[in-house]
């Protein structure tokens, strides 16, 4: 089980690693962030765009917020601008702040009962998994990134946890 602490940490080092790894993209030029890397997404954008779109599906899941359009087969389209992509991720990460701020013990011990788009069938499962699944699933993809990144000859700051500014 996890506690309010743990997710409102994770949403911090959500924010923080997305203006780390946005910042090194940012370097690039558009041709270089849409290359063809051999990423299980393809490119950077691509990666970035994925990410987002998880974000957005675990919650609306979570807090009822705007379900986006289309699934995984769509979300590494879902903004081809590189300008609307950081402004959407980082108004993004506000609104997971947010909801991080207001979760509550009782909540996180409850299940959740949701359509997997991916699975092709109605789930329920804990919520304390599903959080953690939304926060791993952003490291891991971001992990990809970076990878991408340093390629590409970028030199992101530091990803380790313990490194969080608190």
């Amino acid at each position: 089980m996890i506690t309010p602490a743990h997710v409102q940490t994770m949403a911090r080092y959500n924010k923080w690693q997305n203006e780390n790894l946005y910042g090194s993209a940012d370097r690039l030029s558009d041709e270089e962030r849409k290359r063809e890397r051999g990423a299980f997404f393809g490119s950077i954008h691509k990666t970035l765009n994925h990410l987002l779109l998880g974000d957005l599906i675990w919650l609306h899941r979570f807090a009822g917020t705007k379900r986006p359009e289309g699934g995984i087969p769509q979300s590494v389209d879902m903004f081809p601008d590189w300008q609307d992509l950081k402004r959407e991720r980082a108004a993004f990460d506000g609104v997971i702040l947010s909801w991080a701020d207001g979760i509550d013990a009782d909540w996180l011990e409850g299940d959740l009962s949701y359509y997997s788009g991916a699975a092709k069938k109605d789930l329920t499962k804990p919520r304390w998994l599903l959080v953690t699944h939304l926060f791993n699933h952003q490291t891991h993809h971001r992990g990809q990134v970076h990878c991408m990144l340093t390629q590409s000859g970028q030199k992101p700051d530091a990803t380790d946890l313990p490194g969080l500014p608190l």
